[in-house]
């Protein structure tokens, strides 16, 4: 896969733009901040989601020559 495909499958279509729009309003919660060891256990699950999101936000910014300031994660790029 290349930055390319993500910008062609999530913006330049309209169903994947769609997509990517109910995924970001799904997956995209504030962090918890009461309730303890459930808040954090909470923010974590968040912050996994987010981490999918920021992927594949980040292909797309990258096919418009926006350079990530975020290095990969080398157990995903595997």
């Amino acid at each position: 896969m290349t930055p390319a495909t993500y910008r062609r499958l999530f913006e330049d279509n309209a169903d994947g733009a769609a997509v990517l729009d109910d995924l970001v309003r799904r997956f995209s919660q504030p962090q918890v901040s009461t309730g303890g060891i459930d808040a954090v256990l909470k923010t974590y699950e968040r912050g996994g989601m987010r981490k999918v999101l920021d992927y594949i936000l980040g292909q797309i910014n990258q096919a418009h020559g926006v350079q990530a300031d975020v290095q990969e994660d080398p157990e995903i790029d595997g």
